[in-house]
C-alpha cells in the first residue's frame, strides 16, 4: 500500500515522510485512533516505504520485487501480529495468516468484529497470545532476507497478554539495528504503561465528513448527495461508512433490539427485560460492543432530533420514524445518564462480565432513565 492510498490524515503523512528523510525514523512508532481512521492502513504505507527498493520522498514506487510483494503481503521481512483465537498452546499468528493476508488484500478498513467474523471465532474473546510473543522474536532475529529493514505491523496492541507483552517489551528496550515496530491502537489507554513507553506515539483523528464523502465517490461509487449522507453519519470513521452503505441484516437486528429495549424500559416490563437479556447474552462479546455502539449512536440522534432541524441527524427512514415518536424521551436531564449507563456496559463486556447478569443490570437501569 501507498501513502496516496491512505485516506486523509495528510499530517500524519507529512510526519512520517519527514521523519524518513531526516533519518529519525524511530524503532518503535505507534499510531493510534478510532477505528476506521485509517491506522491499519498507515502502517502498510510506511512498512511498504521502508521496504521499498526505489521509494522517492513522498511515496513508495509501487513497481519494485519489493512492492509488488508487499502488494501480494508475502515479504519476508514484513511480519503481522494480530489478535487471535487460540486453538492450543502453541497457536500463533502464522496459523491464521491465509485469513489474515485475505482480509488486508481487499481493504485495510476492518475492524476487530470483522476480523473475528471472517476466523469462525464470533463469540471468543480474541488476544495475542503468550506464544505469540516466543515468535515474535524469534522471527526478528533472523537476518533480513533483504539485507534492509524489518518491519512488525502489530495489530491492536491493547490485546496482548501480560507475557507476550513482556517479550516484546525486552525486544523494545535492547532494538536491533534496521528492526521497525509499528503498532496499531484503537484504544491506547489500554497498553501496557512501560510498553507504551517505549514507542514514539501519533496520534490520528476522525477523518472529516468531506474527506470520507470524496472517498465513498471515487472508490464506492456514490453520487455525491449520497455520499455526503453517508460520511455525515459516519462519525470520522471511513468502516463506519462502509458499513452504513452495506445492506445486511445485523443493523435491522441491532434496530429491533433496540426498539424492544426502549418500549420494555417504558413499561417496566421486568420479564420481558429478562428475555431480552437472555437473548443477547448469547450473541458474541463483538457483536454485543456493536449493538451497544449503535445504541449509543440513536440515543444521540433521538436527542438531537428534539431540536427539530434534520441537516443535524443522519438516521435512516426507518430510525426516524421511530425517533418521530421516541425523541421525546431522550432529554437534556437524561441523555448524559443514557450515554454513561451505554459506555459502561461495553466496558463491562470488554472485561468479561456475566452477559445475562450484565445486561439485565443494563436493562433495569434504563427503566430509571427512561422516565427522567
Amino acid at each position: 500500500m501507498k501513502f496516496s492510498e491512505v485516506i486523509g490524515q495528510e499530517d500524519v503523512k507529512q510526519r512520517l515522510l519527514r521523519q524518513l528523510n531526516e533519518g529519525r525514523q524511530p524503532h518503535a512508532l505507534l499510531l493510534s485512533g478510532p477505528e476506521g481512521c485509517g491506522g491499519l492502513a498507515m502502517a502498510l504505507a510506511l512498512g511498504t516505504y521502508l521496504l521499498c527498493e526505489h521509494s522517492g520522498p513522498d511515496d513508495s514506487c509501487g513497481e519494485c520485487p519489493s512492492c509488488r510483494q508487499i502488494g501480494k503481503y508475502g515479504h519476508p521481512d514484513l511480519h503481522f501480529s494480530f489478535p487471535i483465537i487460540r486453538k492450543s498452546e502453541t497457536t500463533t499468528c502464522d496459523d491464521y495468516m491465509p485469513e489474515w493476508n485475505a482480509m488486508i488484500r481487499e481493504g485495510a478498513y476492518f475492524g476487530l468484529s470483522d476480523w473475528i467474523e471472517r476466523t469462525g471465532a464470533e463469540g471468543k474473546q480474541a488476544l495475542i497470545p503468550d506464544a505469540e510473543g516466543d515468535n515474535i522474536l524469534r522471527k526478528l532475529s533472523l537476518t533480513s532476507y533483504g539485507g534492509g529493514y524489518k518491519v512488525l505491523i502489530m495489530w491492536q496492541p491493547e490485546r496482548l497478554t501480560a507475557s507476550a507483552a513482556n517479550n516484546l517489551l525486552k525486544f523494545l528496550e535492547e532494538p536491533t539495528p534496521l528492526t521497525v515496530f509499528i503498532l496499531v491502537s484503537a484504544d491506547a489507554s489500554r497498553i501496557l504503561p512501560t510498553l507504551l513507553s517505549r514507542t514514539q506515539q501519533i496520534e490520528m483523528s476522525p477523518l472529516s465528513v468531506t474527506t470520507i464523502a470524496a472517498a465513498l465517490k471515487q472508490r464506492n461509487g456514490l453520487s455525491a448527495e449520497a455520499a455526503m449522507e453517508v460520511a455525515r453519519r459516519a462519525g470520522g470513521s471511513y468502516l463506519a461508512a462502509l458499513r452504513h452503505i452495506s445492506i445486511d441484516d445485523e443493523s435491522k437486528v441491532y434496530f429491533e433490539q433496540f426498539v424492544s429495549l426502549m418500549r420494555m424500559a417504558w413499561a417496566r416490563d421486568v420479564r420481558g427485560l429478562s428475555r431480552w437479556a437472555d437473548e443477547v447474552s448469547t450473541m458474541g462479546r463483538e457483536r454485543q460492543k456493536s449493538l451497544l455502539q449503535y445504541m449509543q449512536y440513536l440515543i444521540r440522534e433521538n436527542f438531537i432530533y428534539n431540536f427539530h432541524q434534520s441537516e443535524l441527524t443522519y438516521m435512516t427512514d426507518e430510525e426516524s420514524a421511530f425517533a418521530l415518536k421516541f425523541a421525546r424521551f431522550i432529554n437534556e436531564r437524561n441523555v448524559i445518564d443514557f450515554m454513561n449507563e451505554l459506555s459502561q456496559a461495553q466496558r463491562d463486556v470488554e472485561q468479561n462480565v456475566n452477559a445475562k447478569i450484565l445486561f439485565f443490570s443494563f436493562a433495569l437501569k434504563l427503566t430509571v432513565c427512561i422516565r427522567k
